[in-house]
């Protein structure tokens, strides 16, 4: 019996994906910054949402080697600014994804259905805010995100009376019912640093540190590659156009996808697998998961059928 659960090295997912050229750019040490973010002017909360929230937007990724982030801001402190808060311009995420047992919104992502979502609980580590949000993907690759805030004890691995009925208006506004169960399917950790232009065209989030869970095991980015989201509702931006110069292009990538993907090998023939290979290491046992996390893996163990 394979001791790992759900997960065989031998065929794991990342194992067999095309891998780029290694192009040595140096790795970031837990809890630094992206470099080249430090000459941009900080930005507070209020101002990053007045000039671009951009709920409604589409968004475009790009896995970049750590030694390109510090060129790709040269020369943009006229256009960009940080959000800082308390002299800080990263931060940690948690988001705990839900999902059907048999993993529907997974599965509709994978095949590419125009209209679908994904349902999540987010939680700003560092301020203690916690918010449920839905994700609502449409026609031409529009996506509108949805959220209430909840209170920083409110459960992240279920449904409350609150979130369902959020969950279910918010759906209904797109002619979709929102599925009777949903357990926890995977956790996304990261840290994030944000970046707007003042013209209020584009919003730019560098991720890195990511690690994704699921039960007792993890997946991990490496350390010499950040992941950017170009979030706009236009074309092409002025980002867009200078990781084109420096040689890097889209890439289709997601962060519960991937690491649900990675954790779970029977989960085959997905979009994902080359921009996994790119930027994951393999899975591993999860560090000290904490009593509330084995906690969840018993509940999504029995939603699963026992998976663990």
């Amino acid at each position: 019996m394979n001791p790992s659960p759900g997960i065989d090295p031998a065929v794991s997912p990342t194992s067999g994906a095309p891998t780029a050229p290694h192009d040595h750019s140096p790795g970031l040490t837990p809890g630094q910054a992206p470099p080249g973010l430090e000459g941009l002017r900080p930005l507070s909360l209020a101002e990053i949402n007045a000039r671009a929230a951009l709920v409604t937007r589409t968004c475009r990724k790009y896995l970049v080697p750590t030694g390109l982030v510090r060129e790709l801001f040269s020369g943009a402190e006229r256009d960009f600014g940080v959000l800082e808060i308390d002299g800080r311009n990263s931060f940690l995420y948690s988001s705990t994804y839900l999902d059907t047992p048999d993993l529907r919104t997974f599965h509709d992502h994978r095949q590419g259905r125009r209209l679908r979502y994904k349902v999540r609980t987010r939680t700003y580590v560092n301020t203690g805010t916690r918010m449920f949000e839905v994700k609502v993907q449409g026609a031409r690759g529009i996506t509108d995100k949805v959220r209430v805030e909840v209170p920083a004890d409110a459960p992240s691995d279920r449904l409350t009376l609150r979130t369902r009925e959020f969950l279910d208006r918010s759906l209904a506004g797109y002619r979709m019912t929102a599925p009777d169960t949903l357990v926890p399917a995977a956790v996304t950790d990261y840290r994030r640093s944000t970046v707007a232009s003042f013209c209020g065209r584009e919003r730019v989030t560098v991720d890195t540190e990511l690690e994704g869970h699921r039960g007792d095991w993890s997946v991990r980015m490496r350390p010499d590659v950040v992941l950017l989201e170009v979030k706009t509702r236009g074309g092409l931006t002025r980002t867009e156009r200078r990781l084109h110069e420096l040689g890097v292009r889209e890439a289709r990538f997601s962060k519960y996808a991937a690491a649900l993907s990675a954790l779970e090998p029977r989960l085959r023939g997905n979009p994902w697998l080359r921009a996994m290979g790119r930027c994951l290491d393999h899975p591993g046992p999860r560090r000290n998961p904490s009593t509330e996390t084995r906690a969840q893996v018993r509940a999504v163990a029995d939603a699963y059928g026992g998976f663990t």
